[in-house]
């Protein structure tokens, strides 16, 4: 009787082990994906303000955060440097 309840208690013990282990790697997942989150909207707010520093007129801002939003970041950079090839060669 004595040794079911202690295999009971420890399957109990190993049991809340592995559970609290589990929720420690999920905190650290969580933690891993606010940063990325967080980095991925501060390159965001760096583009945007890009696009409001380097855009002439209202059509290619619209075209440039069209772009941002369905194409991605690596798009809109693309297109705002070729907005900015066109500036220097109208200069």
């Amino acid at each position: 009787m004595t040794l079911t309840l202690d295999n009971r208690s420890q399957n109990k013990e190993s049991s809340l082990t592995q559970a609290l282990r589990q929720i420690q790697q999920l905190n650290s997942k969580i933690a891993v994906l606010e940063q990325q989150h967080l980095s991925h909207v501060q390159k965001q707010q760096n583009l945007i303000a890009a696009i409001a520093e380097i855009c002439v007129s209202p059509m290619q801002e619209i075209q440039a955060l069209r772009i941002l939003i369905y194409r991605g970041e690596a798009a809109c950079r693309q297109y705002l440097r070729s907005v900015l090839v066109k500036q220097r060669k109208n200069s």
